[in-house]
C-alpha cells in the first residue's frame, strides 16, 4: 500500500514563520515535520510515500531525499501551481497502482491506528473511508454524519452552529473531518488532471449521490492541524507531555526532560519539564527553562534568562536577563539583552532585537 501526503500549500496561516519554511518541514520537537507523518506511516507497513509539491518545494526535497535513511521510497509529484486537494493527489496518479491509497493532509499531528483503519476500509469494501475526530467547536472545520453503521451520509463544510442543530438529528455533530483517507485510486479516473479539484466540496460529496460506499472510521487518538500559532504551541505541549506517539530525540535525563548531544547546561541554571532541548545548544549560569519549553539546536542562551512556555528554533542566540513568555521565535534570530518577548509573539527567520525592548502581541 501506498500512502500521498498533501504538502503543497504555502502555509499562510503559520506565517511569518513559513515565509522562508515551507510548513510540512517546520520544526516540531526540532525535526521537520513531515518526518513525523512518515514514521508513522512505516510503522503501519507503509514503505512507499508521494509527496505532493509546490510551495519551497527544493528544500523538502533537500531534507528527505529518496526516503532511504527514513525507511521507505518517496516519490514526489510537483504542482505547477495549487489544484486543491483531490487535484493535488491525482496529480500524483502515475505513481498508483490498484490498491488502496492512504492519503494524508500535510499539516496533522496525529497517532492514529490506521492498521485498524485500513482493516474497517477492507471489511466494509469501500471506495472511501474517512478518518473522524471529536472536536469542542466543529464550526472551523468538515463536519462528517455517518448513520449506526458508519456509512457516511453527509458532508457539512464549515457549518455555522445554526446549521449544526439542523443535522443533529442525522448523526452526531461533533465529529469531523480528521485529514487521514483511505481511498479506492479509481475515484479518480473521472477527474480531470490539472484542474483544481476539492475533496470536501466536490470528490466526496459527488460519491454520495451516485451511492458509493464511504465509510467514516472514528479515531478517539490525539489529533491537532498544526496549520495555526496556537495550534503549534498546542502541538508541542502535547507531545512534552507525552500525549501523542512520535520520536522525540535526545537523551531523556528527568521528569519530561530531553537533551541533545553536545548540549551544555550551566551548573546553576535550573529546568523544570516538560522541556526539549536540542543538539549542541548552550544555556547560561542562574538560567530558568521552565516547563512546556522547546530550544532548537545551536541554541545559546546567556546568563540570568527565563524561559517559560517558550519555543525556539534552531541557531538562536539569546542575551543575557532575557525573558521569553508564550512565544515562538523563528530560525537564528538574534535577542539581544534585556529583552522581554510576551505571549503570542511571533519572530520571523532572522530578527534582530535590540537590548532593552519589550515585544506583547
Amino acid at each position: 500500500m501506498k500512502a500521498v501526503i498533501i504538502a503543497g500549500g504555502y502555509g499562510t496561516r503559520l506565517r511569518p514563520l513559513t515565509y522562508n519554511t515551507p510548513k510540512p518541514i517546520v520544526p516540531v520537537a526540532n525535526r521537520p515535520f513531515v518526518i513525523h507523518q512518515i514514521e508513522l506511516l512505516r510503522r503501519h507497513g507503509i514503505k512507499e510515500v508521494v509527496l505532493n509539491l509546490h510551495y519551497l518545494m527544493g528544500s523538502i526535497q533537500e531534507i528527505l531525499d529518496d526516503g532511504k535513511k527514513l525507511g521507505v521510497k518517496i516519490h514526489y509529484s510537483i504542482e505547477k501551481y495549487p489544484l486543491g486537494t483531490a487535484g493535488a493527489v491525482k496529480n500524483a496518479e502515475e505513481f498508483f497502482d490498484d490498491e488502496a491509497l492512504v492519503v494524508v493532509n500535510g499539516d496533522i499531528l496525529t497517532d492514529i491506528d490506521l492498521t485498524e483503519m485500513i482493516a474497517l476500509h477492507k471489511k466494509k469494501k469501500a471506495k472511501v473511508t474517512l478518518s473522524l475526530t471529536k472536536v469542542e467547536d466543529p464550526t472551523s472545520y468538515g463536519l462528517i454524519i455517518a448513520d449506526h453503521e458508519g456509512r457516511v451520509t453527509h458532508f457539512v463544510e464549515k457549518p455555522s452552529w445554526e446549521k449544526l442543530s439542523l443535522y443533529a438529528p442525522h448523526g452526531a455533530t461533533d465529529r469531523i473531518n480528521a485529514g487521514f483517507y483511505i481511498i479506492d485510486p479509481a475515484v479518480f479516473r473521472g477527474i480531470a488532471k490539472g484542474v483544481e479539484h476539492s475533496f470536501e466540496r466536490q470528490l466526496f460529496p459527488s460519491l454520495l449521490e451516485s451511492g458509493e460506499p464511504v465509510f467514516a472510521y472514528f479515531s478517539d487518538r490525539f489529533w491537532i492541524d498544526i496549520g495555526k500559532p496556537a495550534q503549534y504551541r498546542q502541538a508541542h505541549e502535547a507531545i512534552l507531555r507525552s500525549e501523542v506517539e512520535i520520536k522525540i530525540l535526545g537523551s531523556k535525563v528527568g521528569p519530561n526532560i530531553w537533551l541533545g548531544e553536545g548540549t551544555k547546561i550551566d551548573k546553576t541554571a535550573r529546568i523544570s519539564g516538560p522541556v526539549l532541548i536540542g543538539d549542541r545548544t548552550s544555556v547560561g549560569q542562574e538560567t530558568k527553562i521552565n516547563g512546556h519549553s522547546i530550544l532548537g539546536h545551536d541554541v545559546k542562551v546567556g546568563a540570568e534568562a527565563l524561559l517559560e512556555r517558550a519555543i525556539v528554533w534552531h541557531g538562536c542566540q539569546i542575551g543575557n536577563h532575557v525573558a521569553l513568555s508564550g512565544c515562538i521565535v523563528g530560525f537564528n534570530c538574534v535577542i539581544k539583552d534585556d529583552v522581554k518577548i510576551g505571549e503570542g509573539v511571533i519572530l520571523a527567520d532572522n530578527s534582530v532585537i535590540e537590548r532593552g525592548s519589550i515585544i506583547n502581541a
